[in-house]
């Protein structure tokens, strides 16, 4: 007996370092190809998430152009990259407008800022400081910029990366939006593709879960994001026609602020206070109305595009946002917010259902 054992010992052996050999070739391959990916894995998910978000369109418009897919996607994307390419290039021209206004009235010897309005005088007292440093800064910049230069390198660089970051978002955003196109011509093979995932993953319950990540794309897109797009958009608007110094700066922020659920309020707020001090009252009052209607009006839009349910508590969505934008920068903004909902919903899904 003890011949036999040895042979089967040997076996054993044998199997398992064949094991350990596969093991190991299968994981140097996956770790290669994702090393490949990496450039690309945020651009991808992003275009998937387009793809979904956007299906119902591309469904409509196919129908539309009688079942022609190429043309329908055709028309979708160049909608949508207008809607990106058309506001971005306001936003870069609104810049470049501030900057070299600056640097006319620098030229010229002229105050960059403003000196405070006579309305200033009607403030209460807790907001002296602040008008005390305008006014500072209104007489004589250089000594106000070098009194806080600290803090101006400081807030100065935040700000840089973060331009650099929104402009290599917008990026990655176009590149997406034409991914989501071709996945949408193979929209059929794609969603085969998802299904067999899905069932690896969850079993018999992958339909389930399946509906449930397409339906919290789609609502995170449409109550989430939809809804700073529309905000931000509007505030924009009432920025570039009245008027306001770095209308694309302020675009930016309140866009930011609504994503992440803080809300367009802290931006919109000092402008119209701002508008009141240096601008005519009727200017400044029509921008007071239409920046409040900006502001309340996530509170008729959510309801509408979200229904009765929130995909997720804002908490979630707030620490998906600012952890996304943190380690992935402006494309991180909206793929956290998805990412981290998405996460949250399928979590809670496991726990409520019995058998996987």
């Amino acid at each position: 007996m003890e011949p036999i054992k040895t042979n089967f010992s040997s076996y054993n052996f044998e199997k398992i370092v064949d094991i350990i050999i596969r093991l190991g070739v299968l994981a140097v391959l996956l770790m290669w190809c994702f090393d490949i990916l990496k450039p690309f894995v945020l651009i991808l998910i992003w275009a998937v998430v387009i793809a979904i978000a956007i299906f119902p369109v591309y469904s409509f418009l196919s129908k539309i152009f009688r079942g022609k897919k190429i043309l329908a996607v055709l028309v979708l994307i160049l909608l949508m990259l207008s809607v990106i390419m058309v506001p971005s290039g306001l936003v870069v021209y609104s810049l470049y407008e501030g900057v070299n206004h600056f640097r006319e009235l620098f030229n010229a010897g002229e105050s960059l800022i403003p000196p405070p309005g006579g309305t200033t005088e009607n403030w209460p007292k807790i907001a002296q400081p602040i008008i005390d440093v305008w006014q500072a800064a209104s007489d004589n910049m250089q000594d106000v910029v070098v009194k806080y230069s600290d803090q101006i390198k400081e807030y100065g660089a935040i700000i840089l990366i973060a331009f650099a970051s929104v402009s290599k978002g917008i990026v990655s955003f176009i590149i997406s939006i034409i991914i989501a196109g071709v996945l949408l011509v193979y929209s059929d093979s794609s969603a085969d593709v998802s299904q067999k995932i899905f069932r690896k993953l969850v079993g018999s319950n992958s339909d389930h879960f399946a509906e449930i990540s397409v339906v919290t794309i789609r609502n995170v897109v449409k109550g989430i994001l939809g809804v700073a797009f529309i905000q931000a958009t509007m505030a924009s608007l009432g920025f570039f026609i009245a008027g306001v110094p770095f209308a694309g700066l302020w675009t930016i922020l309140c866009l930011i602020l609504a994503i992440v659920q803080i809300g367009v309020g802290p931006i919109v707020i000092p402008v119209i206070i701002y508008m009141f001090s240096v601008s005519d009252t009727t200017t400044a009052v029509i921008l007071a109305i239409w920046l409040g209607i900006t502001l309340l009006i996530d509170n008729i839009l959510k309801p509408i595009l979200l229904g009765r349910n929130a995909p997720a508590p804002m908490l979630v969505i707030f620490l998906g946002s600012i952890g996304g934008f943190l380690y992935n920068g402006f494309i991180g903004l909206f793929l956290g917010a998805i990412i981290l909902t998405i996460g949250y919903k399928l979590f809670m899904t496991w726990l409520e259902t019995d058998n996987l």
